[in-house]
């Protein structure tokens, strides 16, 4: 599996729990959000992560302070550009490659 190939199974996974995509592979001078998605009324921030071996800390150890802090800057730029602003929380994906490992997805996994 490749990163393509992992943010396609994040997303397939996250319709499949009825969120609505709202954009994908969002960039901006700040950096990059793989997945903006609605859930009821919160907009969700997503973070999709592959990593096939846990020799330095997997998935979720791969998205650093520094890596939040791009996407808090990021998403803020994306809100800016709306009307209001809704509810919001940062979610991660992670994916081991397996195809027999499942999919964790973390709800609200860092914010401000």
């Amino acid at each position: 599996m490749n990163g393509p190939d992992a943010e396609q199974a994040a997303l397939d996974f996250l319709l499949g729990h009825h969120l609505t995509l709202l954009a994908r592979n969002y960039r901006c001078r700040f950096g990059e959000i793989d997945l903006i998605m609605q859930d009821g009324e919160t907009m969700v921030f997503i973070e999709v992560r592959l990593r096939t071996s846990e020799r330095f800390g997997g998935a979720a150890a791969s998205i650093t302070a520094s890596k939040q802090a791009k996407l808090l800057s990021t998403a803020r730029h994306y809100l800016a550009q709306l009307q209001h602003e809704p509810p919001c929380r940062f979610d991660a994906v992670l994916l081991s490659g397996r195809s027999d490992s499942p999919i964790d997805w973390i709800r609200n996994a860092f914010g401000e």
